[in-house]
């Protein structure tokens, strides 16, 4: 059955059809989520949360649209809210004083690919909440300029700009504190 079929469904109240939507989009849901906030446990919670939202408000659906963007809306807004909470941060505070300290990293066995990759996420992680936001959209997730245009309820041009902008500011950071990793690239 196509997704456009069950979601009609689902609007005319049929439960059992909201289910393999669920399944089809839960995984880019929650690594959005993670990928935003940075935790499993919150990812999770807004995952689920996003789909009970979802349920709830797809008689506003437009079942004619993809569903996968209004999702990550969805997800954006709720994901952009818990970041901002202070108990948030007291959370992830809690748990850092609570946790044993990091094992030492055998440099030996780390690749090159994984020390970049980790740099990268560092580097991302110093951007704003927006800028992440936007790059995680566009690059993390692949979505295309329209989709992530609908995602975040903006113009197409308006994540064009969003993501120049953003990605200036990126290339500064891996410039300033990340240099090893634009050798041999053009930044």
């Amino acid at each position: 059955m196509d997704e456009t079929t069950l979601i009609q469904r689902a609007i005319n109240g049929e439960a059992a059809a909201w289910e393999p939507l669920m399944l089809a989009h839960q995984e880019p849901i929650f690594r959005f989520a993670y990928l935003f906030l940075g935790d499993a446990d919150d990812a999770e919670d807004i995952t689920q949360e996003t789909f009970l939202r979802a349920y709830h408000n797809l008689k506003r659906f437009d079942p004619t649209r993809p569903l996968r963007p209004w999702l990550l809306s969805i997800a954006a807004n709720l994901a952009k809210n818990r970041h901002r909470t202070a108990a948030r941060y007291l959370a992830a505070l809690t748990r850092s004083f609570r946790a044993d300290p990091p094992a030492e990293v055998d440099v030996e066995q780390d690749t090159m690919k994984d020390m970049d990759a980790d740099h990268l996420w560092k580097a991302v992680r110093q951007l704003n909440a927006d800028d992440q936001q936007i790059i995680y959209l566009r690059f993390f997730l692949d979505l295309s300029t329209a989709e992530t245009s609908q995602a975040l309820d903006v113009a197409e041009g308006t994540v064009k700009s969003r993501l120049n902008r953003a990605v200036g500011r990126l290339r500064v950071i891996i410039k300033n504190d990340f240099p090893t990793l634009s050798e041999g690239y053009e930044i």
